[in-house]
């Protein structure tokens, strides 16, 4: 059994162990010692990294109570070896993953939720609660969870006998056997563990919950904590920054003065279209067709402006008309007439064709150069 240094003391950055076996391997060498502060994967929880002397360790696995370091060198047995772990890593982890207990045994005690999941990897923390929260009551464990920082309640991670084990009300997400790892947050939550934590709540900082999505008939939680979260503020009242000037507007309004302006560009928009509609239909009334079916091309219509464009020239001259509109893949079109579906079954038949309709009017894509498009509209009848 590998000694786990990291469970009687979180905070080791550096320690010296003897090498009871070091082999090569077709990802590298495994070595195992009699000693080790690196946390092997687990828990939802990668490994720590760092260095035994001047070899990096890229990886930590553990398989039968003996710990497996995956490094970039090999050593002898019975070596001397300093290990140095990436603090920086273990520190934000211990961070996160401490943060997620005061959440999860905040809403565990308020509202009867089971953590039925939890990811934590450099990027993103996740966890799974098996009943849905509403905004409310997300609010409400934020807070209290913060609470708990402020009051720097203190961690006490232990392996209690059998016996204290029977007695105690914790946390867990699967049947555990042999030596059950306990973290207990004082006044807040009791749970089965084999990661390292902090040893009191104020070395976490801020604890921030941000993205919800529904998962299973509950929810999964992003979480945010510690640096990360200070990293997260940082990013977004920048953002905030930068739109607030470019608006002219305070901080705290930037919120409703986007509202406006997406309302007045949809405004806008709406007007612009109108006017363009009024435009197309002046064209199509305009327009002198020397034949019953035409097709006529423009460049920049919308699928909208393409049925108003087909369907105002049928209006005005009857007869069969389409008009095309250049994609980066062949033509949009809409085709508008009396009659439609011979004409359109030919016209399938002859070109690479989606899209159809009703009605008397159908649209889509086809694939085709726009003289072959000419020559077929030049040669049918009706």
């Amino acid at each position: 059994m590998t000694e786990k240094l990291y469970d009687s003391d979180s905070f080791l950055k550096e320690f010296t162990a003897t090498v009871l076996e070091s082999s090569q391997t077709a990802d590298g060498y495994i070595t195992i010692l009699d000693k080790t502060a690196f946390f092997p994967e687990g828990g939802g929880q990668p490994s720590d990294i760092g260095f035994l002397n001047d070899a990096k360790v890229y990886d930590v696995q553990i398989s039968n109570g003996l710990i497996y370091h995956y490094t970039t060198k090999q050593f002898q047995k019975g070596q001397t070896v300093t290990g140095r772990l990436d603090f920086d890593r273990r520190f934000d982890f211990m961070q996160q993953h401490s943060a997620e207990h005061i959440v999860s045994g905040i809403a565990h005690n308020l509202f009867g939720c089971e953590n039925v999941g939890f990811h934590l990897s450099r990027d993103i923390v996740t966890l799974d609660f098996d009943k849905p929260l509403n905004k409310e009551q997300l609010l409400k464990i934020e807070k209290i969870a913060n609470k708990k920082v402020w009051e720097n309640v203190a961690f006490n991670c232990r392996y209690p006998d059998s016996e204290t084990l029977k007695g105690l009300n914790y946390r867990s997400k699967k049947e555990l056997e042999g030596e059950i790892r306990i973290v207990e947050i004082e006044s807040t939550d009791t749970c089965a563990c084999c990661a390292p934590h902090v040893k009191n709540a104020g070395q976490i900082g801020l604890i921030k919950l941000l993205d919800t999505e529904k998962l299973r008939g509950g929810i999964r939680i992003e979480l945010k904590a510690g640096n990360r979260a200070l990293e997260d503020y940082n990013l977004k009242y920048e953002n905030v920054k930068k739109i607030s000037f470019a608006l002219a507007t305070s901080q705290n309004e930037t919120a409703l003065s986007v509202e406006r302006l997406l309302q007045n560009m949809a405004e806008q928009k709406s007007e612009i279209t109108a006017l363009k509609h009024e435009k197309i239909k002046a064209a199509a009334e305009s327009f002198n067709p020397e034949s019953l079916i035409t097709a006529i091309f423009e460049d920049n219509l919308t699928v909208k402006d393409l049925q108003v464009f087909s369907d105002a020239l049928h209006k005005a001259h009857g007869g069969i008309r389409a008009v095309f509109s250049e994609t980066e893949t062949g033509f949009a079109f809409a085709i508008c007439g009396d009659d439609l579906d011979p004409f359109f079954q030919n016209f399938k038949a002859e070109f690479k064709i989606k899209g159809g309709g009703r009605n008397g009017m159908v649209q889509g894509t086809v694939q085709a150069e726009k003289t072959k498009l000419i020559s077929f509209f030049n040669s049918v009848s009706i």
